[in-house]
């Protein structure tokens, strides 16, 4: 069943074209990722669809399926900060919310006419159980309190509030917008399992590549103005697309020998020319504009000569911080060594960026020292950003700190062509910092951070709105890094391509030092275990623990627990089957207040089961997938 169809598509800000004349459609059942670089309209056709934008061109339309309901995730959701948690659910556009809202509403006011009125609607819709299931999807998002204001929520609550509204709603067809930003790493495991069970429709904008592996049966790809689709997840995405670019290098050799013969025979005739010279030279034009194309190259070659590192780097020595009463680190000690790449992890909230500036001394802890090499330049890329002038030049705002990045060897990077190699184009080092997208300011102020050279580099989520074409770009360029790299990330693509070292914040104040990558670390605990083996342990227990513990073997499921999860896979889809066909049946209107008593009560059975054996099927899923 078809969802969704676009057709001849377009859209343009002034005389920036972000598309031209796209068409495709989606089905029931699709997970569909779109990748491109940033400033190149995904977030735009992702507003389009979901009409938050207008559409352009005469041929041009968008047809959806009859009564799909659709929710959009936008990248940075916005709710009144004036309302608390619940409040801000039951804003909805969703007809049940509103109708509980409008009852919840009358009963506040004792408005008996008006109760009435919601009563028949509630019956009308069968929400009587929308209440309960509004505090149950809330608690599986760890958002406990419902009198909580907005305002005080941190960005990655506020975004999980946004995907409990959707969890809420049920939609046919979700719309997301870099889903897994501000959440932390257990939630975006959390989500990406939910997300593999669903059987929602999804078309998504995504930079996390585990993601595009996980989810995504089609991938579509907007370059240089064209769509490409790739049938499969990112794995097959890449091979297909590697294939891709091989085919065109080909094809725009086989050009560029036909251009020079041409060019040949050009450049051999007379001014007078016969009708049948002048359509070879009206092809030659058309040749002249292909050899000319460009087939872009997404690996970054060159090698920094970084600032030398002494023997002393960075040290830490039984660091504490806490804030009132709350502890974020207890008695830690570590010394930094050269050329070592750290990841930090842990849930919002546990300290990770309060580490990264106790680091760089520019919070003091309130326990402890922090002794800093006299060779080390640190280069600190925050999650906040660096607030660029936005009436300065592109170019200008990398020429303030340097003209030139130094290689090995005696060469030299001049801040054009790094500008070029992070995917700014000659063309737009003249254009003013007002006019880039989110994704690419971000990218600026990543290299506002590199031409300093560093040899001490400390990355705060650098990940966040950054495409993968860009992501791909920044690791060559820190696999080349020659010094000491610290990463806070949710990425775990990222962080498993660049770490080999973890300290893992639980939240109590521990931390944990793992060798080895994120996916390693993942194999071996849960954050639940994790947690509660830190729980109440002193540093000099865990740094104990860590010389005498021989690695758990890697759990693996028992017969019993691949049955168990067998069997819910099955009972889920009935459940959801009579639910539907309960559903269905409410919409007959000749039924009598007795079946429609027994049928809400059953749905509410129906949806409490269905919860249990969700909640069942996540945690064997952690077990049987891995």
């Amino acid at each position: 069943m078809q969802y969704l169809k676009l057709e001849n598509v377009s859209k343009s800000y002034g005389e920036k074209v972000l598309f031209s004349d796209i068409s495709f459609s989606i089905s029931k059942g699709d997970k569909i990722a779109l990748v491109a670089q940033n400033g190149t309209g995904k977030t735009t056709l992702l507003r389009v669809i979901a009409g938050e934008e207008g559409i352009e061109g005469e041929n041009s339309s968008i047809l959806f399926s009859k009564d799909l309901r659709i929710s959009y995730l936008k990248q940075d959701p916005y709710f009144n900060p004036e309302d608390n948690v619940l409040d801000a659910i039951l804003r909805s556009d969703s007809p049940a919310l509103n109708a509980v809202k409008k009852y919840e509403h009358a009963l506040i006011h004792e408005d008996n006419e008006a109760m009435k009125e919601a009563m028949s609607r509630i019956e009308d819709l069968k929400a009587w159980d929308i209440e309960s299931r509004v505090k149950e999807v809330l608690g599986k998002l760890k958002i406990h309190n419902l009198d909580q204001k907005v305002n005080t929520l941190s960005g990655g609550q506020v975004k999980r509030l946004a995907l409990a509204q959707i969890m809420i709603d049920e939609p046919d067809f979700l719309i997301l917008d870099e889903p897994t930003n501000h959440l932390d790493l257990e939630m975006i495991e959390w989500l990406e399992k939910f997300l593999q069970r669903s059987q929602l429709t999804l078309f998504m904008v995504t930079h996390d590549r585990y993601f595009l592996e996980r989810i995504c049966n089609e991938i579509i790809e907007l370059d240089q103005g064209n769509l490409y689709y790739y049938d499969g997840n990112y794995s097959a995405y890449l091979e297909k697309k590697s294939i891709r670019k091989q085919n065109e290098a080909i094809n725009l050799e086989k050009t560029k020998k036909l251009f020079r013969k041409e060019l040949d025979w050009i450049r051999r005739q007379p001014k007078a020319r016969t009708t049948k010279a002048k359509s070879r030279v009206q092809k030659f034009d058309v040749i002249k504009e292909k050899a000319h194309k460009k087939v872009q190259d997404e690996v970054l070659e060159f090698i920094i000569q970084s600032q030398r590192l002494g023997s002393k780097i960075c040290e830490l020595h039984n660091v504490g911080m806490a804030f009132d009463e709350i502890k974020l680190i207890e008695d830690f000690t570590y010394k930094f060594k050269k050329n070592e790449r750290v990841g930090i992890v842990g849930p919002n909230g546990a300290g990770k960026s309060t580490f990264l500036k106790i680091i760089t001394q520019a919070l003091k802890p309130t326990s402890g020292r922090v002794v800093i090499g006299e060779t080390v330049v640190f280069g600190h890329y925050t999650q906040m950003g660096l607030n660029l002038q936005k009436d300065k030049r592109v170019i200008d705002v990398i020429r303030d700190i340097a003209e030139y990045i130094p290689l090995e060897k005696g060469f030299k990077l001049t801040a054009e062509s790094l500008l070029e190699k992070f995917l700014f184009p000659r063309s737009q080092h003249r254009v003013y910092v007002s006019q880039l997208s989110g994704g690419e300011r971000r990218r600026l102020h990543l290299l506002t951070v590199l031409m300093k050279n560093p040899n001490f580099l400390i990355l705060d989520e650098p990940t966040n709105d950054l495409d993968i074409l860009t992501l791909n770009i920044l690791e060559d360029y820190l696999k080349s890094f020659k010094g000491v790299l610290v990463i806070v990330t949710h990425d775990r693509y990222f962080m498993d391509k660049l770490v080999d070292h973890l300290f893992i914040l639980t939240g109590n104040g521990k931390v944990k030092d793992y060798n080895g990558t994120y996916t390693e670390f993942r194999s071996e605990y849960s954050w639940t275990n994790l947690k509660s083996q830190t729980q109440g342990q002193s540093q000099s227990q865990i740094e104990t623990n860590q010389i005498e513990e021989t690695k758990p073997e890697k759990k693996s499921a028992s017969y019993s627990e691949k049955m168990e999860f067998q069997k819910l896979e099955k009972e889920i889809e009935k459940l959801e089957s009579r639910k539907k066909e309960i559903n269905e049946k409410f919409l007959d209107t000749s039924l009598d207040v007795y079946t429609i008593s027994s049928l809400s009560i059953e749905l509410g059975e129906i949806q409490t089961r269905l919860s249990e054996c969700e909640d069942r099927w996540l945690e064997l899923a952690d077990i049987v997938m891995n």
